[in-house]
């Protein structure tokens, strides 16, 4: 009788790499994304307050406006490393505990990361230079961030199926991007937010009546109408001040 134990399988290491489209039968690769953060505020009368410490750091960054709230603000911070976005937000609400009636909306913090499908054909640009260009683009002022999650039964669909319901979503945008009237950021958030949702979506350009109207006539495809569980909160904004000078 052979008593010897069996050794379990060995398990192949887990690749995190980023991965893009083959150029000449190579796959592009990378290990590198961007990290975003919205941190939003009620309450303040002047926004050079929240400005000021904003200039003092070293992140790009945008300060927005808040269409729904007179007196809100909404901060977005750019950074490779998350720890230096950890290091800007609490830099940020030390200084906010200085402005009186000031209220952070803890429930409107979005965070997510730039990530590839393995179609782009070309990934740096995808990862690195695309999301930062769209928000500090100055010719695009008007934002609309939220935060989504879907329904597991998407996760159950066949590859090829779900690669055709995401198509669908991904021309309606491409048509208002070639238009000009809007440009997206999409952002993966597993893991990363208090609420469970799976990705962060940032809608930017020069109007605000495109990017609703956008989202509206994303209503009406497969994938939201049914394989979204829940969208939201939404935040809607415009540019207040852009700090670009850091690249």
């Amino acid at each position: 009788m052979n008593t010897e134990r069996k050794r379990p399988p060995r398990s192949e290491p887990v690749d995190l790499r980023e991965i893009g489209a083959p150029i000449d039968g190579e796959p592009q690769i990378s290990d590198r994304r961007l990290f975003l953060q919205l941190h939003v505020f009620e309450g303040c009368l002047d926004s050079r307050l929240i400005i000021e410490p904003i200039e003092k750091g070293s992140l790009d960054a945008v300060v927005y406006d808040d269409l729904n709230h007179p007196t809100g603000n909404g901060v977005l911070f750019i950074a490779e490393d998350p720890a230096a976005l950890m290091t800007a937000s609490r830099t940020l609400l030390l200084k906010a505990q200085e402005v009186p009636d000031l209220l952070y909306r803890s429930e409107m913090t979005m965070t997510g990361r730039t990530y590839a499908s393995g179609r782009e054909p070309n990934l740096e640009e995808w990862l690195l230079n695309k999301p930062r260009q769209n928000v500090l683009n100055p010719d695009f002022p008007w934002a609309i961030w939220y935060p989504l999650r879907r329904k597991s039964e998407f996760y159950r669909l066949e590859h090829r199926e779900r690669g055709r319901v995401l198509g669908e979503h991904a021309m309606l945008g491409r048509s208002y991007a070639a238009g000009g009237h809007a440009s997206d950021i999409r952002l993966a958030c597993f893991g990363l937010d208090t609420n469970d949702n799976e990705f962060v979506i940032g809608l930017v350009g020069p109007e605000l009546y495109p990017l609703s109207r956008l989202i509206q006539d994303m209503r009406q495809t497969e994938q939201t109408t049914k394989y979204i569980e829940s969208l939201g909160p939404f935040f809607v904004g415009k540019v207040r001040k852009q700090f670009s000078m850091r690249h």
